[in-house]
């Protein structure tokens, strides 16, 4: 074991100009404070980084732009709300402050948040408030801190488990929150709101420094002054339950419980994150790493441990090499380990055994396990509106209103209604129906399953469309599947405006990542099940070239794939050289590729252990042949010196 380094961010040679704006801040206070209170519709350069923290984002609607006249400055706001836990009086605030002073729309995210958008900064302070007295907040939804802590929706009560993961999403979740004053000062005029009782254990581990984990006489004890290099993000779910995309967090925990229920401990795993940037190749999407086991009576202890050593160690010169999963990178696991054992104290334990991870969406009626019910509902794109036809706005208020259950929004932007009365199905399915809100089996599969990041026109980063573009693209895909005979067929397809990965679709079967305006790379070979990175396929494909570009992938997939093999399985199987040979082929000569690929399905295959396949790959780089060639080349080789000693 090794005592963990404890230097502080301001010993560093170089910071970045972010990090020095978090020092003068006054523990997230200024300048946002004193803007506020000014007449105009914007934030400064510094304002803007630190409303982050306090979950707002400075936006304008490039839609409405007019050359020689300021921007349309708005604002979005995202709830922090831990498992995606979102109480009746909150939903229906959210839902009033979305007519009064927003877009008249809300927007489920990928984190089980939700977020308004729209709002003008003469309304900022109003819309806050109406929030946090509605047992809401919106304080580290973002910004360089811990964001919202995720976790299963489903609320099964017969499942002890479940309870457990919501539980510590919960007390993760105020473990790290921030202690600043900052926020209830500038949005309640000091008046603090405090919805619930802190648990007892959080407040002592917080207040408990083991080998380096506090800072020392800081208002933010676990933060410091500097915050965290980057955002943070923290997953808790149950064993095989992977309807949160464990892998792509931070810090994933997995609670273990023995036969009776009872708690044991959390696996760990660390140095998951989506994010990256176009032509910067020491940026990547990476999945997160197994660490080991910790009793449960310790979570707390290490939770603060892997903090600090982000705190301390992760990268506060370059941003965009900020985030843990490039320390890990460059340490390595072992290392990582180590020097996380060092903060705690002891040492982490092998990981127990589980299933294989799966995704759920929880859509359609489902009983609880305690006599009651709950109900997943579809968001496309996780926007909440009304439109001719569908009117899900309107449904979850009324749903809300007169049943008063609690929500949960989930990791793929839907909902789940849940602690429902059986007698109170009708009424509610009655409400569904009239408001034209479809059923799991009403869906096409390939919606049910999409994701799409906001992207144009109000979020900044945004290359080219996402959420605006998605439904297009899926009827496209659709009508060559069908066309193709593949109507059956589905698989995972996310989209985002940009390669900040917020629609995490790095873990897609098939991910479209914006690089040009109507452009976009495309990624394969992702797990239908999100267990598995996708990879980039091609660098730039305009999006009218979809049906050309996708057509002969699908067709091989349609002739070469395995019984019950899903597209991202065969994609990652086949590997991207026999992708690119089938393209190929289909370029030569369309009419007769299908002939060609069935020719192609009598080749039998060899399996080689995995240092032989490697030495092969060393000599195939070499020649410039594939390795297959090479193989079946020393394989006649073989057989023929075989036949010469035999005869």
């Amino acid at each position: 074991m090794v005592t963990a380094p404890t230097v502080p961010p301001s010993s560093a040679s170089k910071t970045s100009k972010v990090e020095a704006l978090k020092e003068r801040s006054q523990f997230l206070k200024e300048p946002v404070f004193t803007e506020l209170q000014q007449d105009t519709n914007r934030f400064s350069e510094d304002g803007i980084q630190v409303l982050k923290f306090h979950g707002s984002y400075q936006q304008d609607d490039r839609d409405r732009r007019v050359k020689g006249q300021e921007k349309a400055y708005q604002f979005m706001l995202r709830t922090r709300t831990p498992g995606g836990f979102v109480p009746p009086q909150l939903y229906l605030t959210l839902d009033r402050l979305a007519d009064e002073y927003g877009s008249q729309t809300l927007r489920a995210t990928t984190r089980q948040a939700f977020q308004l958008h729209g709002i003008l900064k003469k309304d900022l302070k109003t819309v806050m408030a109406s929030i946090i007295k509605s047992m809401g907040s919106t304080l580290g939804a973002c910004g360089d801190l811990n964001r919202n802590v995720m976790a299963p929706p489903a609320p099964f009560r017969d499942k002890p488990a479940y309870d457990l993961a919501w539980h510590y999403a919960n007390t993760v979740a105020d473990l790290l929150t921030p202690q600043t004053g900052a926020y209830y000062e500038i949005w309640l005029d000091g008046e603090k709101v405090v919805s619930g009782e802190e648990d007892p254990t959080v407040k002592l581990s917080r207040q408990t420094d083991n080998h380096g984990t506090l800072m020392a006489d800081s208002l933010e004890p676990i933060y410091g002054t500097y915050y965290m290099p980057r955002k943070f993000k923290i997953a808790v779910t149950v064993p095989g339950d992977n309807s949160i995309d464990l892998l792509t967090q931070d810090l994933g925990l997995v609670v273990i419980t023995n036969k009776k229920g009872e708690l044991q401990g959390f696996n760990v795993y660390a140095g998951g994150g989506m994010g990256r940037t176009h032509n910067k190749e020491e940026t990547f999407p990476r999945i997160a790493d197994a660490i080991g086991f910790v009793e449960h009576g310790d979570i707390y202890d290490v939770v603060k441990a892997i903090v600090a050593t982000q705190r301390d160690n992760g990268n506060r010169e370059t941003r965009r090499l900020a985030r843990m999963k490039y320390l890990i990178e460059n340490w390595g696991v072992a290392k990582f380990r180590q020097v996380v054992e060092g903060y705690w104290g002891k040492t982490f334990q092998p990981s127990k055994a589980m299933p294989p991870f799966k995704y759920h969406d929880y859509l359609g009626w489902h009983d609880q396990g305690d006599g009651k019910l709950f109900v997943g509902l579809p968001v496309r794109n996780g926007r909440v509106l009304d439109r001719e036809g569908f009117q899900l706005k309107t449904a979850l208020r009324e749903i809300i209103q007169g049943f008063e259950r609690p929500m949960r929004v989930t990791a793929n932007q839907n909902v789940l209604i849940y602690d429902i009365e059986p007698g109170d199905r009708e009424a509610i399915q009655g409400i569904l129906d009239r408001c034209g809100i479809p059923g799991p089996g009403d869906i096409d599969t390939l919606e049910r399953y999409a994701m799409a990041c906001p992207a144009l026109p109000t979020c900044g980063l945004a290359i080219t469309e996402s959420e605006r573009a998605i439904p297009g693209i899926l009827e496209r895909i659709r009508v060559l599947l069908d066309r193709l005979e593949l109507k059956n067929e589905h698989f995972v397809i996310r989209m985002t405006g940009c390669p900040n990965g917020c629609a995490r679709p790095y873990m897609a079967e098939l991910g479209f990542v914006g690089t040009a305006p109507e452009s976009y790379q495309l990624w394969l070979g992702g797990s239908p099940h999100q267990t598995r990175l996708a990879q980039p396929f091609i660098d730039r494909m305009p999006i009218d070239t979809l049906e050309t570009t996708l057509e002969p992938l699908f067709l091989a997939f349609k002739l070469d794939h395995k019984r019950h093999e899903s597209f991202g399985d065969f994609c990652h199987r086949l590997g991207f050289e026999e992708l690119r040979q089938f393209m190929a082929l289909y370029a030569e000569n369309p009419d007769g590729f299908q002939g060609k690929l069935r020719e192609r399905r009598v080749r039998y295959r060899v399996e080689l252990p995995p240092d032989l396949h490697d030495q092969l790959k060393v000599h195939s780089i070499q020649q410039g042949k594939a390795i297959r060639d090479l193989a079946a080349e020393a394989i006649a080789f073989y057989l023929q010196h075989q036949q010469s000693q035999d005869g």
